[in-house]
C-alpha cells in the first residue's frame, strides 16, 4: 500500500494555524513538534489556516475524527466574565506591553477554535487543548479566565507559593512544580515518575502563559495545580474513555516541548502519553463513525395494539400544543380524555418541572396528585438551594474530591443495578 492510500484512511485531526508576520506578510504556522506526534501516534494532521472567513467554512473540513487546539494570542476578554478582574486602565496597559505579542486579540483565531470546540462538544468528537487550547476549552463551555495571573494571583500569593508562568529569558527551559490530582489521567500517564517523587505527586513543567482559568467550566475536573492554586490541567470524566473514543481535556502546560534541549528526551517518560491517548481516542471515534451507517440497529417494529397507543399520545400532545400557542379555538372541541393521556404519559415516564406543570394545567389538562407532586418538587429545589450554598462554600480540592466519591458511588450503583436486573433475568427463567 501506497503512503497515498495510507493517508486516505486514517483520521484526520484538525489544527488551527497561528500567523505571524514574515517578510512584511502574514504567515500561519503550527509547532512541529504537535505534528510529529499525531503523525506517529497512527493520524493526520490537518491544519485549519487562519483565514477571514473560514470560521463559516468548516463543514468542508469534515470529516473530522479529532481537534488538537493549541497555542495563540489571548481570548477575547468580551467571550467571558472579564470586567469582574477588577483590573485597572493601567495595569491593563500595562500587561499590553509586558506580553505584546500575546494580547493583540485575533477575533478570527478565536471564531474558528470556539466553533470547532463546541462542535466537539455537541458531537463528542475527541478534543485535546494545549496552553491557549485548554483555555478555549474552557471560556467554549462556560468558564472565565485570569487577564493576567501575575497581578490577580501571585501578588496576592505567600512568597512561598508565588510562581512564576511566564520566562521570556529562558523560555524553552523555565519550570515549575505542579501537584497532579490523584486518580485523574494526568495521574496515570506519569504515575512512575509521581511513584520516584516520594510521594509528593508533583512533576516540573514547562510554562508558556499569562493568563489562565479563573473558574473552571463545571463539566471539567482538575487534574492538576500549581502552588499558587491556578488550574494547570482539567478533563470531562463522562468524555473520557479513549478506547470508545472519548476525549475532552485540557493542558496549560506544552508536554511535547518538556525536552532535554540537547538530546531532545522527553522529562518523563509520560509526556508523549497526552497525545497517545487523544490519537487513540481519534482512531475508536473513526471506527465508531464509520460503523454508524452500517451497525446502528434498526428501531424496535411497533405491533398494532402499540401503534394505535403511540398515535393517540402523539394526538394529545397535538391538541395540547395548539391550545397551549393560542391555536385553538378557546374550549377544546376534543373531549378532555385525549388530553389526560398525555398527561398520564408524561407523569409515569419523566420527572416535570414546575413550569411544564404550569403548561400542562394551561393546556387544560389533569396530572393525578399534581399537589403532592408539585411539593415534592419544591422540596427538592430547595435541596438544591441549599446544597449550592454549603458547596460554594468548598474549596476546589474539596469539590473535586467530593466529585470524585459521587462518581464513584454512582459506579458501583451502576454495576450492582445491573448485577440485580441479570439475576432477576435469570430467576425469569
Amino acid at each position: 500500500m501506497g503512503n497515498s492510500d495510507l493517508s486516505m484512511i486514517l483520521p484526520r485531526v484538525l489544527i488551527v494555524s497561528r500567523r505571524t508576520v514574515r517578510k512584511n506578510k502574514f504567515v500561519d504556522f503550527v509547532g512541529e513538534y504537535h505534528l510529529d506526534l499525531i503523525v506517529s501516534y497512527g493520524a493526520v494532521p490537518v491544519i485549519v489556516p487562519r483565514v477571514s472567513g473560514v470560521h463559516t467554512l468548516l463543514e468542508s473540513f469534515e470529516p473530522i475524527h479529532g481537534v488538537l487546539l493549541c497555542e495563540g494570542e489571548d481570548i477575547d476578554p468580551s467571550l467571558y466574565d472579564a470586567e469582574l478582574s477588577g483590573l485597572s486602565p493601567q495595569e491593563l496597559e500595562e500587561i499590553r506591553k509586558l506580553h505584546a505579542s500575546d494580547t493583540s486579540i485575533d477575533k478570527e483565531k478565536d471564531s474558528i477554535e470556539l466553533r470547532l470546540a463546541k462542535l466537539c462538544l455537541e458531537r463528542n468528537i475527541p478534543y485535546m487543548g494545549i496552553c491557549r487550547g485548554s483555555q478555549v476549552l474552557n471560556v467554549a463551555c462556560g468558564g472565565t479566565l485570569y487577564q493576567d495571573v501575575e497581578k490577580e494571583i501571585s501578588k496576592q500569593c505567600p512568597e512561598g507559593k508565588r510562581v512564576s508562568h511566564m520566562n521570556y529569558e529562558d523560555y524553552d527551559g523555565h519550570r515549575h512544580p505542579v501537584r497532579v490530582v490523584e486518580n485523574t489521567p494526568l495521574h496515570h500517564w506519569f504515575k512512575d515518575s509521581l511513584e520516584d517523587d516520594d510521594g509528593k505527586m508533583e512533576i516540573m513543567v514547562n510554562s508558556y502563559h499569562h493568563q489562565g482559568v479563573k473558574k473552571l467550566a463545571q463539566r471539567f475536573v482538575p487534574m492538576a495545580f500549581a502552588p499558587d492554586g491556578l488550574v494547570e490541567g482539567f478533563y470531562d470524566p463522562d468524555a473520557y474513555r479513549p478506547e470508545e473514543g472519548k476525549f475532552i481535556m485540557g493542558l496549560q502546560f506544552h508536554p511535547e516541548r518538556m525536552r532535554n534541549p540537547d538530546s531532545d528526551v522527553f522529562d518523563y517518560s509520560g509526556c508523549s502519553s497526552a497525545y497517545q491517548e487523544f490519537v487513540r481516542a481519534v482512531i475508536s471515534y473513526e471506527k465508531k463513525l464509520n460503523c454508524s451507517s452500517s451497525c446502528l440497529p434498526k428501531a424496535p417494529k411497533l405491533n398494532q395494539e402499540q401503534e394505535k397507543k403511540r398515535q393517540i399520545i402523539l394526538r394529545s400532545f397535538s391538541i395540547a400544543k395548539n391550545v397551549y400557542s393560542g391555536r385553538g379555538s378557546g374550549m377544546v372541541s376534543s373531549p378532555k380524555s385525549e388530553l389526560e393521556v398525555g398527561a398520564e404519559f408524561l407523569e409515569a415516564n419523566t420527572p416535570l418541572s414546575l413550569q411544564q406543570e404550569n403548561r400542562l394545567k394551561q393546556m387544560g389538562a389533569t396530572v393525578r396528585n399534581a399537589k403532592l407532586y408539585m411539593e415534592r418538587l419544591k422540596m427538592n429545589e430547595e435541596k438544591e438551594r441549599v446544597a449550592r450554598i454549603i458547596m460554594g462554600k468548598m474549596s476546589i480540592e474539596q469539590l473535586s474530591d467530593l466529585m470524585s466519591t459521587y462518581r464513584m458511588m454512582g459506579q458501583i450503583c451502576s454495576e450492582l443495578l445491573e448485577k440485580k436486573l441479570q439475576d432477576l433475568d435469570i430467576e425469569d427463567i
